[in-house]
């Protein structure tokens, strides 16, 4: 082979460029690994440790104590009362928007405060439902003084289990009504006309029809807000402080580092959650495939 030959193999070689298109995701890369995944390895492996670094299952099997366990039960509980109330509630007003006679002029706004309020948790949340339903709350106090409607003798209290899950419900409602928006504007007008050419009253075509094609989002979305609920843990912490008894604060009494927590216990209870919050999700996802079919 001549060395013109060799020279023109040299050039016809396609030139390695760097992708700087994939330049454009490193920050979420970057924020993805130091904030989700390191840290997930590190509960994970710290649930199974001793203090010296041994291995250990005495951790995982401290999780099944009475305490613990009632704890994750009053937790399920809570999640399960605001995702089931948050999808009825939430698909009422996705459906009146939708497919309702209100004006189209209120979807605007009502996604995007459903965008902000999806979101709104945390400190600011809790101090915001102590202000207006606490004890001396602006509309506890208004009920008491000017309806003669005491809160406290009708048996609700803020910092209780339906407390806790009213609270939940301003960002569970939100979050259903972005979610099952898309799979409501996803029926399709043929198939409310051909029902009705077969005969089919607006309640038999909802029953047989729509209910059955948007059951598998409902469902998923309903396992997405049971494992948002489950896994809020700033909002549980700052509303009722230690007065519930559920996983959210058990984990923060393990982990703020007082002589008296145990970390690899809060380790292993974090690991619980992520097992639960795990199961939630990956139902979601699955859900949300099976929905997709019908509604593409």
């Amino acid at each position: 082979m001549t060395t013109e030959a060799v020279s023109q193999g040299h050039q016809a070689r396609p030139r390695t460029k760097l992708p700087l298109h994939w330049l454009g995701v490193l920050p979420f890369a970057a924020f993805v690994i130091l904030f989700l995944i390191m840290p997930t390895m590190k509960i994970v492996i710290g649930a199974f440790q001793r203090p010296d670094g041994s291995f250990t299952l005495d951790n995982i099997g401290g999780l099944f104590t009475p305490s613990i366990m009632a704890a994750y039960w009053i937790s399920i509980k809570i999640s399960l009362a605001s995702a089931i109330l948050g999808c009825l509630i939430g698909f009422g007003v996705a459906a009146a928007v939708v497919l309702g006679g209100l004006p189209q002029w209120i979807r605007g706004p009502l996604l995007t405060f459903s965008g902000v309020a999806s979101n709104f948790a945390g400190v600011p949340l809790a101090f915001a439902f102590l202000a207006t339903l606490g004890p001396v709350g602006l509309l506890t106090v208004f009920l008491k003084t000017q309806l003669g409607i005491d809160l406290r003798l009708l048996g609700f209290n803020l910092l209780s289990f339906w407390g806790l899950t009213v609270t939940y419900l301003f960002f569970q409602i939100p979050l259903m009504i972005l979610i099952i928006t898309p799979a409501l504007d996803g029926l399709k007008r043929e198939w409310r006309e051909a029902a009705s050419i077969l005969g089919a009253t607006n309640a038999q075509y909802w029953r047989l029809v729509a209910f059955p094609i948007l059951l598998p989002s409902i469902l998923g979305t309903m396992a997405l807000l049971f494992a948002n609920a489950f896994g809020a843990v700033a909002t549980a912490i700052a509303l009722t402080g230690s007065s519930l008894n559920i996983v959210p604060i058990l984990l923060f009494a393990q982990i703020r580092g007082d002589v008296l927590g145990d970390p690899h216990l809060g380790y292993a209870l974090a690991f619980g959650m992520i097992a639960v919050t795990g199961v939630a999700n990956a139902l979601y996802i699955w859900l949300r495939a099976r929905s997709e079919r019908w509604l593409k």
